[in-house]
């Protein structure tokens, strides 16, 4: 989890990712998203609109068992949803993710 939550850190370090409903939708419906993560703690409405607007876009989703408080710890945004707009890093972050 370690390594996931670095590079989590290291991509909004790079301002390669959008954290939050309205950011990541936004990067979804502008084609910039590569990659969605939901938090653990996502609201099920949440989770369902994200289902949605995923395969609208034809992005990968992915749910994380971490928190959004988790999230915190390494980006110092709290969101339950996060997109990630570099393809490099979400290759990288499903390797990962595929891992634990």
């Amino acid at each position: 989890m370690e390594k996931l939550l670095s590079y989590l850190g290291l991509a909004r370090a790079a301002n390669l990712c959008s954290f939050g409903h309205d950011a990541a939708k936004a990067a979804l419906r502008s084609s910039k998203a590569r990659l969605c993560l939901l938090c653990d703690d996502a609201s099920p409405r949440l989770a369902e609109e994200f289902i949605y607007l995923t395969e609208q876009a034809r992005v990968p989703l992915h749910r994380m068992s971490l928190t959004a408080q988790d999230i915190k710890g390494a980006t110092q945004y709290k969101a339950a949803v996060i997109t990630i707009n570099d393809k490099g890093f979400a290759q990288k972050i499903k390797s990962l993710m595929t891992d634990y």
